[in-house]
C-alpha cells in the first residue's frame, strides 16, 4: 500500500494534472531570491531565514494560543496578516504572493528538518500567472515519497506528515487514530482531528498488524461525490495509473502495479524490480552544482508523464498467486509469523526438499572421503 496521485487530490485539494513541476535548478539562489523577494540572503547561499520572510508576511509570533482551535487560529492568522498585506493589485501586491509562495511551498509543502527556506522553485514563480498550471500535487506525492527514504539513524521524516496522517485513518480505519469532526468537508483533510493514542508501544504495534491483516479490499473513497471538487475531474485521468512523478532535481516512478490494494483491488503477480545500489527505479539529482535544465535532462520522464504513464489493471481474485512469489523472490520466512496461515503442504515439500539436497550432499561428501583416502600411502605396512 502507498498513496496515490488521487489520495493526494481527494485529501489535500493539490493539482494533481498539468504542467510538470520541472524546470531549471541552479547552484546558487542569492541573486533571484534578492531580486524577486528583495530580502536578506546570505552570499552563496539559497536559504532564505525563516523569521524575515514571516515578519513580511505578518506571520511571525502569531503563535496558536491554549484553547484555541485550529480553525480559530486560521482566521486570527488571516487577520493579522491582512494588515501587512497589500490590499491593491500591483507591484507590491505580486511582491507579497511570492513571499507567501515561497513561505508555503518551503515550509508547508516541501518542508525539510533545516529552518530556513529554500528557493529551488523560484523560477517557477518568477512569472505569477503560470504558477497555477504546474501539477504541484505530483511534486508533492514525490517529496513525500523521497522524505519517507530517510537513513536508519533519523527518526522522523520531513513534508506534510498531516497527509499521511489522513490516509492512515481512510485505509486503515480500525486503527482508530483519527476523529471525524466535520464530515462532508472537502478537501478531505478538513474533516479529521488526529486523536492521541495512550497505549503503550508494545499495544499500538499490534494494533497496527491487526489492522493490516484486516486490511478491506474496498475502494475508500466508495461513495464520494465530485461536488465542490472541480479539480478532481481534470485529475481523474491521472488516477490508478504508474507514472513518473516529477520535483525539479527529484524524479521518482509512482509504481502502482506493485501495490494495487492501495486502489481497491487484489494484487496480482508481478515482476519484482531491481533495487540495488546501481540500478534504482527512482532518480534523485539532489547536490548538482550546476545548473540543469530538467526538462531537457529528463525528456523521457516528462513525456511519460504527459501520456498519463500507464493504466493498473488486475484479474486476480486473491493475493494467494503474488504472496507466493514474494515467498519465492523474497524468502519463505516473512510469511511464517505466528499472524498468518502456514500453508502445511507447502512447508511439508519444502523441508523434504531441503532434506533430500542435504542428504545428496552428505553422500557426496562421503564419496569423496573415500577416494581421497583411497590414494594416501599405507603407513601401517
Amino acid at each position: 500500500m502507498i498513496p496515490s496521485l488521487e489520495d493526494v487530490s481527494r485529501i489535500t485539494g493539490l493539482r494533481t494534472y498539468g504542467r510538470p513541476v520541472s524546470r531549471y535548478t541552479y547552484p546558487c539562489y542569492h541573486d533571484l531570491a534578492q531580486r524577486l523577494l528583495e530580502l536578506p540572503v546570505e552570499r552563496r547561499s539559497s536559504l532564505v531565514p525563516r523569521v524575515p520572510l514571516q515578519e513580511s508576511l505578518g506571520l511571525f509570533g502569531v503563535g496558536k494560543v491554549a484553547g484555541e482551535s485550529e480553525d480559530e487560529h486560521l482566521d486570527r492568522l488571516t487577520r493579522v496578516s491582512r494588515r501587512e498585506l497589500a490590499s491593491e493589485p500591483g507591484a507590491q501586491a505580486d511582491l507579497d504572493f511570492r513571499r507567501f509562495l515561497v513561505l508555503f511551498l518551503g515550509r508547508l509543502l516541501f518542508a525539510t528538518r533545516g529552518d530556513a527556506v529554500h528557493c529551488r522553485f523560484l523560477p517557477l514563480l518568477e512569472d505569477l500567472a503560470e504558477v497555477g498550471g504546474y501539477a504541484w500535487g505530483e511534486a508533492f506525492l514525490a517529496h513525500q515519497f523521497d522524505s519517507m527514504c530517510a537513513s536508519e539513524r533519523q527518526t522522523s521524516i520531513s513534508g506534510f506528515f498531516p497527509f499521511l496522517q489522513v490516509w492512515s485513518y481512510l485505509h486503515l480505519p480500525a486503527l482508530e487514530r483519527g476523529d471525524l469532526a466535520r464530515p462532508g468537508l472537502v478537501p478531505i483533510a478538513r474533516r479529521w482531528d488526529s486523536r492521541r493514542d495512550s497505549r503503550n508501544l508494545g499495544d499500538q504495534l499490534e494494533r497496527l498488524q491487526e489492522a493490516i491483516d484486516s486490511y478491506p479490499h474496498l475502494d475508500p473513497y466508495l461513495g464520494e461525490g465530485d461536488e465542490g471538487q472541480p479539480w478532481l475531474v481534470q485529475a481523474r485521468p491521472y488516477f490508478s495509473r504508474s507514472v513518473w512523478l516529477h520535483a525539479l532535481n527529484l524524479v521518482l516512478p509512482l509504481h502502482l502495479h506493485l501495490s494495487q490494494r492501495s486502489l481497491g483491488l487484489r494484487q496480482s503477480v508481478v515482476e519484482f524490480p531491481i533495487r540495488d545500489r546501481f540500478r534504482r527505479p527512482g532518480q534523485s539529482f539532489r547536490g548538482l552544482h550546476d545548473t540543469n535544465d530538467w526538462r531537457e535532462r529528463e525528456k523521457e520522464q516528462i513525456s511519460n508523464w504527459e501520456r498519463k504513464g500507464k493504466a493498473v489493471k488486475s484479474t486476480a481474485t486473491t493475493d494467494d498467486a503474488y504472496l507466493q512469489a514474494y515467498a519465492l523472490k523474497y524468502g519463505g520466512k516473512v510469511y511464517k509469523s505466528a499472524r498468518h496461515q502456514v500453508d502445511v503442504t507447502g512447508e511439508i515439500a519444502s523441508l523434504r526438499a531441503l532434506l533430500y539436497s542435504t542428504v545428496q550432499d552428505r553422500e557426496a561428501a562421503q564419496r569423496q572421503t573415500a577416494e581421497l583416502v583411497s590414494t594416501l600411502p599405507n603407513f601401517s605396512t
